[in-house]
């Protein structure tokens, strides 16, 4: 089994579902590009990681790396190795044994970026489903801070008009911010029950709960 390897671009809302983003993962040595609709919870817990937000009490993800480490093992890699009826499947490795684990590519990725593993897609899966960045159609953009950033920004823009991912603004926004722009579109359409729980979920993230 061929892997390559990948990295995180970015984290988006998914215009299909108000409870799921789209993760965008890059190509390291390449410019392929791989979107994966994951759950709510899912991209809390990777963009916590990610913006370096730490909760009062262990998280799930947290709470198996603590235990992952307590027991002396070490994950060696993750990798995303096959998707049937349009459905992603990934495997943790650890480095004693070469022990496989079944798992969720968002979970083996929450893991991934806590433990600071390496992660791979199979090249069947990037073959068949990856895009090319510079197939993605080119829109206008506005100044960023670096060229990094104007760069990695332009590339979730164009995916988003795309139709992978819906509109983000010109500067990427954090998981919180996010969270309470749901939450002042909640409020204007009056749907309270969601307001709510998107309230609850600022106060989880927050530790004021």
């Amino acid at each position: 089994m061929n892997k390559i390897q990948v990295d995180i671009l970015g984290l988006s809302i998914n215009p299909n579902s108000q409870r799921a983003y789209a993760l965008l993962l890059k190509e390291v040595d390449g410019t392929r590009r791989l979107p994966i609709v994951i759950g709510e919870p899912e991209a809390q817990a990777i963009a916590n990681e990610l913006e370096g937000v730490r909760p009062q009490r262990p998280m799930t993800h947290d709470l198996l790396k603590n235990i992952i480490e307590t027991l002396g093992a070490t994950i060696r890699e993750i990798v995303i190795s096959s998707i049937k009826e349009g459905t992603f499947y990934a495997t943790i490795v650890f480095e004693f044994s070469e022990l496989e684990v079944d798992a969720r590519p968002s979970d083996a990725i929450a893991l991934a970026v806590r433990c600071g593993a390496p992660m791979y897609v199979t090249d069947i899966i990037m073959d068949e489903i990856a895009m090319q960045a510079e197939d993605i159609p080119e829109i206008e953009e506005g100044a960023s801070d670096t060229p990094e950033e104007e760069e990695d920004d332009n590339e979730l823009k164009r995916l988003q008009q795309s139709s992978v991912v819906q509109e983000a603004p010109s500067e990427p926004l954090t998981f919180r911010q996010r969270l309470e722009q749901e939450l002042d579109q909640a409020i204007k359409v009056e749907d309270y029950e969601a307001a709510a729980r998107i309230r609850d979920e600022l106060q989880r993230l927050t530790g004021d709960a």
